[in-house]
């Protein structure tokens, strides 16, 4: 599953384009594990990787499980409400069609999932990032069977796209001893391979129109509770999150060559991992009380891996930056999101012009008797 720690960001979006006839949005396509995942994983039926249990979806709409691996919103759920676009809607979910994709775009996120095809192989079923992409390449013949191959391109082409995976590859398999890539492997060449691989993916993802994408690094993944609950002293694990600032120095390296040597291409490496380890290290700095327990627990017993019904919750969900073992809360979502729009200097969807004031939120009450 991924983590509070992969971070990643939306695009703007510079307004209408009229292609003969089809007044075509730029939309996103968002390719990513469960930090990004919207309900992929809650359709596919075998999946051990699921959020479909009270009380993920606690905080979010109708209070009940939606797909997402949090008690609330997505980053890219938050940001994209603040800059003014439209949630793209889970591949797998009944509502997709032709003019849904036209209008939203398409999140093919899935929990569990990873650059490798074989990262996650226990959760049974989760797209990988390679079977993201095929099915993007199948969202491309449905939508040149709407609109003709030429305003097709068109929209393609001017799409941003988001590659937000990494953290499993670690996680859920090169730090596992019952995958092959673990003794296959050392840090370097593992890293080396990842971006091989990676590398591969972008380039397809080019020849199908990606001309501007952002894909981000990964936070200290040796922090989130679930490494802390496998450690002897319940500190981070210094190994994995050292793996990740390999992986962050290795893709922003890779992103920069692919670039020049890409026709057309825009790609971005959104990093933060500095931020996420101070919110870690210095929680109270930014209104928490926790930062290495879940808020959702099976009482003492560690680690509980995902939230049950049976689960305790901590009293104020807006103190704890983790929801469960792998993810973060609403709040903590919130402030990484606000931070990046600062960062990435976002604006305002209909104009391109100024920053998006906050809407409404779209959550439940977060109530002290939990």
């Amino acid at each position: 599953m991924k983590y509070f720690c992969a971070i990643f960001v939306f695009f703007i979006v510079l307004g209408l384009n009229a292609t003969d006839g089809h007044d075509c949005k730029i939309v996103q396509f968002i390719f990513g594990d469960s930090l990004s995942d919207v309900g992929n994983n809650r359709n596919l039926p075998r999946s051990l990787a699921q959020a479909n249990l009270p009380f993920y979806g606690i905080d979010f709409g109708n209070g009940l499980p939606n797909g997402r691996f949090t008690n609330g919103r997505t980053v890219s759920d938050i940001i994209g409400d603040k800059i003014g676009l439209p949630r793209p809607v889970a591949f797998l979910d009944p509502s997709m069609n032709e003019d849904v994709i036209l209008e939203n775009g398409v999140n093919y996120a899935s929990g569990g999932g990873g650059i490798l095809n074989e990262t996650g192989g226990y959760f049974i079923q989760r797209f990988s990032l390679w079977k993201q992409i095929e099915l993007f390449q199948g969202t491309q013949d449905v939508i040149v069977a709407k609109i003709g191959k030429k305003e097709a391109d068109k929209f393609f082409q001017q799409a941003r796209y988001v590659v937000a995976l990494g953290s499993n590859d670690f996680i859920n398999n090169y730090l596992m001893p019952v995958y092959g890539d673990s003794w296959k492997y050392n840090d370097q060449t593992f890293v080396d391979y990842l971006m091989e691989t990676l590398d591969s993916q972008l380039r397809v993802l080019h020849s199908l129109g990606a001309r501007k994408l952002m894909v981000f690094g990964l936070g200290p993944m040796g922090c989130i509770p679930l490494q802390r609950a496998l450690s002897l002293d319940g500190q981070c694990q210094n190994k994995a999150s050292n793996l990740a600032k390999r992986f962050n120095k290795a893709a922003a390296t890779m992103l920069q060559d692919l670039e020049t040597k890409l026709p057309n291409a825009s790609y971005k490496f959104g990093e933060a991992y500095d931020l996420v380890n101070d919110v870690i290290t210095n929680p109270q700095k930014y209104g928490f009380d926790n930062s290495d327990s879940p808020c959702c627990s099976f009482y003492r017993i560690r680690p509980a891996l995902t939230c049950i019904p049976a689960s305790t919750l901590c009293k104020d969900r807006s103190k704890y930056v983790f929801w469960d073992e792998y993810h973060p809360t609403d709040k903590a979502n919130e402030l990484v999101a606000n931070i990046l729009i600062k960062r990435f200097d976002f604006m305002r969807a209909d104009d391109g012009t100024s920053d998006a004031p906050s809407p409404a939120p779209d959550l439940a009450p977060s109530p002290d008797d939990n």
